[in-house]
C-alpha cells in the first residue's frame, strides 16, 4: 500500500497525479511515449526503468519500506528496438499541434479544421490540404478557394516531420522537463 505527501499547491482530495502522465525514455534518452504514472511507478519500482526527473511539484509516494519521488520523466535500464513507424496519421489534435492551434488565415485561436481546396472540389483529407482554421474563417471560407476569396496561406501545409510527432500528436499537454528530450516540434 502506498501513501502520498500532497505538494501544497494541490487541492486536498485530487489524485496523486490525476490523469497525470510520465514520459518514459529509451536507455539512449530518445522518448518512446507517454505513460500513465502507475505504470511508470511499476516500471521504477521493478528496476526496469530509472527516474531522470522528479516531479516539479516535489510530491513524493510512500509504501512501508520505500520513499519514491513522484517521476515526470524515467529512462528504461534496457535498449528497446523501435520499428520504423512511417507516416505520422492525419487526426484533429496532430493538426492543431502542427499549426500550432492557430487559424493560418487570421492567426486567432484554431477550432476547426478547414479543407484548403474543399472537398466538393475534389480536395483531399491530406496534411497537404488540411488547416486549423478559427470559426468565423471557415464560415467565411465555406466551400470556395482560396483564389476566389483572394486569400493566400502565409506556408504551405505539409505532413510533420521529425521522430517524436507520434508521441506529441497524442497528448494534450506536455511537462515543462519534457521540453529537452523533445526536440522541436515543428522539425
Amino acid at each position: 500500500m502506498c501513501q502520498v505527501t500532497r505538494a501544497p499547491d494541490r487541492p486536498p482530495g485530487q489524485p496523486p497525479g490525476g490523469k497525470r502522465r510520465v514520459l518514459l525514455l529509451n536507455a539512449t534518452f530518445e522518448p518512446l511515449t507517454a505513460l500513465p504514472l502507475r505504470r511508470a511507478i511499476v516500471l521504477v519500482v521493478c528496476g526496469k526503468a530509472e527516474v531522470v526527473h522528479g516531479d516539479a511539484a516535489g510530491e513524493v509516494l510512500h509504501s512501508a519500506s520505500e520513499s519514491l519521488a513522484v517521476p515526470s520523466v524515467i529512462r528504461l535500464s534496457t535498449f528497446v528496438r523501435v520499428p520504423y513507424r512511417g507516416r505520422v496519421p492525419l487526426t484533429r489534435s496532430a493538426l492543431m499541434l502542427r499549426d500550432a492551434h492557430r487559424c493560418v488565415y487570421c492567426g486567432a485561436r484554431a477550432e476547426t479544421i478547414d479543407h484548403v481546396v474543399p472537398r466538393s472540389k475534389g480536395g483531399p483529407h491530406s496534411w497537404e490540404n488540411c488547416v486549423a482554421c478559427c470559426r468565423k474563417c471557415n464560415h467565411r471560407k465555406a466551400d470556395r478557394t482560396l483564389s476566389e476569396l483572394g486569400w493566400q496561406l502565409p506556408v504551405a501545409p505539409r505532413a510533420p516531420r521529425g521522430r517524436h510527432w507520434r508521441l506529441l500528436a497524442g497528448l494534450s499537454e506536455t511537462d515543462p522537463l519534457w521540453l529537452p528530450y523533445l526536440g522541436d516540434p515543428a522539425a
